[in-house]
């Protein structure tokens, strides 16, 4: 790729992974409307590894305490609230472990193709998914979801306040953001806010909660970009550094923004998008 390309790649990531409007769907998108070739799959999740970083920076304190929590389990240190959040956010994850294993695997490919007519591509679910048909109805579906739960959703709960039972409906709800369009943040606050969490503990409790979930994704990608040599390596390594960069500035924005407003702009934004890609393609 060129580096003007993966500076697209990398801003349109930045931005779109914490506001709720989707940054699988938008970076399918980019090659579709800039005549760039499809970056794949694996420098999808490169770029995710970027503002994975970025999560972890500009939430350090709950990081660490996550971290402290998972040395308490194994008998280092005495952390017995961070323990506790700790294994709910465990939880949480576990759906969406799930579910990437079974895509990764081809476990759900003959559900795929008996249930929506799918040809998967050299046994590949997830590079079969990136059509805009199915990032338009997932932006509008999912964008109306989350309109709905952030105005009738109440706001008297915490992120301290999370039980077992929260971790694992959020978590499930996580899963779903594999298929393209559905919006990680976008759907796990969705989650969140019908449980009763404010607009900001529901972006907290969303971008924690991706902590594992992204850190693993970037495990499974190693050996395919061991496979793909260095330049594939290399540019990962310089779209992802571009993404943190973006993504730490996007986070401080939504963070404070949440503090004032609603999340109605980011449903008109999902809905627009997604009626403009069914009349256009």
């Amino acid at each position: 790729m060129t580096f003007l390309q993966m500076l697209i790649l990398a801003v349109v990531q930045g931005i779109t992974e914490f506001l709720p409007i989707s940054s699988s769907g938008h970076l399918i998108l980019v090659p579709v409307f800039l005549d760039f070739p499809d970056q794949g799959p694996m420098l999808d999740i490169a770029v995710h590894i970027g503002s994975l970083l970025a999560i972890i920076v500009y939430f350090f304190k709950d990081a660490w305490g996550l971290a402290r929590g998972g040395f308490a389990t194994v008998g280092i240190g005495d952390a017995p609230e961070q323990k506790r959040l700790f294994w709910w956010i465990v939880l949480g994850t576990i759906p969406a472990v799930i579910a990437g294993l079974a895509i990764k695997t081809g476990a759900l490919n003959g559900v795929a193709v008996a249930l929506f007519g799918l040809t998967i591509e050299d046994g590949d679910l997830l590079a079969s998914l990136r059509f805009t048909d199915l990032i338009a109805f997932n932006l509008i579906f999912y964008g109306i979801l989350l309109g709905l739960a952030d105005y009738f959703g109440r706001e008297d709960r915490s992120y301290e306040d999370m039980t077992w039972r929260d971790g694992l409906l959020v978590g499930l709800a996580q899963a779903l953001a594999l298929i393209p369009g559905t919006s990680r943040s976008g759907v796990t606050m969705t989650a969140a806010r019908v449980l009763g969490f404010g607009r900001v503990e529901a972006a907290r409790f969303s971008f924690l909660l991706s902590i594992p979930a992204v850190a693993g994704a970037g495990v499974l990608i190693v050996p395919d970009l061991m496979e793909a040599g260095s330049e594939m390596v290399m540019e990962a390594l310089i779209t992802g550094a571009l993404t943190f960069v973006a993504a730490f500035a996007t986070m401080a924005f939504l963070m404070n923004f949440l503090k004032k407003a609603s999340m109605l702009v980011f449903v008109i934004y999902r809905i627009a998008m997604g009626v403009l890609l069914l009349w256009m393609f």
